[in-house]
């Protein structure tokens, strides 16, 4: 015999996957919308954006995350990412210039009274930088006539 308590457990985890899925879903499809802009906009970068939505689309939806590395717009760049080709130089500048402007802003306007919060913001930071640095810089190949 199951239990009434039980079931309901089980109900109220099926129902919390469904909105960790639904909230992974809309995250996914606004970094896409934020990717497709950086493809146009040289000031935001692709990859990044593109890295997260295929994050979450995988814990959501397979059939948009094969849908995301099959595009041959999107494609490209997290295939290279995941066979260690690494991400555009560009990319890795953007990224850490915004990081560390994020968290200066959080230092200096957020968290100024709390020391512990400002040295786990530049833990993160520096560990951020230093894992974005280190992956290879991509580098287009030129097609030769």
């Amino acid at each position: 015999m199951v239990n009434e308590s039980t079931v309901s457990s089980v109900q109220i985890k099926v129902e919390k996957r469904k909105v960790v899925r639904v909230l992974l879903f809309v995250v996914g499809s606004i970094s896409l919308f934020f990717g497709i802009i950086g493809i146009f906009l040289p000031l935001l970068p692709t990859t990044p954006f593109l890295l997260l939505t295929a994050a979450c689309y995988i814990r959501s939806s397979e059939r948009m995350y094969y849908w995301l590395l099959n595009n041959r717009w999107f494609g490209e760049y997290i295939k290279n990412y995941q066979a260690g080709r690494g991400i555009p130089l560009k990319t890795k500048i953007f990224a850490i210039s915004i990081m560390w402007v994020s968290i200066l802003f959080s230092i200096i306007f957020v968290a100024r009274e709390i020391i512990i919060m400002q040295i786990a913001l530049l833990i993160i930071a520096t560990v951020v930088s230093i894992h974005l640095i280190r992956l290879p810089t991509f580098k287009k190949q030129k097609q030769s006539v």
